[in-house]
């Protein structure tokens, strides 16, 4: 008899991908976290490039399902969609990467760009740029995202100057930005809810 796919353990599901063996080592390591798991888990024993490559697999197919979710509707009304996104996109990155996501009239990304990489630290982003690639997108609006691989979501001095800048760059050619996100680790903090948009 078939078992739904939501009564599964989290062990159950990994061992499906992996075996079960594996599964429980990876999950030990992990303290029990798929999302560490699936972000960079260790050498999963005997067959590791194996592992890793299956691992890999099954985070980029849900990285495209959230992707072709954001082509088919509003972003605005679907945030949760575009965390996911960010989260399996950015998180678990040991240097920083700005990117963009360039939306059309109705707030449906066309395209999610990495615009830019960096170091540990910081990363630097260029307004022309983004404004460049804005336009050759036709790009209507702008969510803004980058990672913190301190693993503190909490947005810097230097992040709110940016993305003003950025804003007022983009604003010449009519292009709105509708949020700029950070993630650190498991944590997404939006600009828009923190009211410094």
């Amino acid at each position: 008899m078939y078992q739904s796919m939501e009564s599964v353990s989290d062990a159950q599901l990994l061992a499906s991908l992996v075996g079960s063996k594996t599964a429980a080592y990876l999950l030990e390591v992990c303290s029990g976290s798929l999302f560490k798991v699936l972000q960079g888990a260790p050498d999963a024993g005997a067959r590791p490039c194996r592992v890793r490559r299956r691992l890999d697999a099954a985070r980029e197919l849900v990285r495209r399902s959230l992707v072709e979710a954001m082509h088919q509707r509003d972003v605005l009304s679907s945030p949760g969609s575009v965390r996911d996104f960010l989260r399996i996109t950015l998180a678990g990155r040991d240097y920083e990467v700005f990117m963009a996501l360039f939306l059309d009239a109705q707030n449906r990304v066309i395209a999610p760009e990495e615009m830019f990489r960096g170091t540990l630290t910081q990363t630097s982003v260029y307004p022309r740029e983004v404004v460049k690639r804005a336009l050759a997108h036709n790009a209507a609006g702008v969510i803004f995202a980058h990672n913190h691989p301190s693993g503190v979501a909490e947005p810097s001095h230097a992040d709110e100057l940016l993305t003003r800048s950025l804003k007022q760059a983009l604003s010449l050619v009519d292009v709105r930005v509708l949020d700029h996100f950070v993630v650190a680790g498991n944590g997404v903090i939006s600009f828009a809810e923190r009211g410094l948009l």
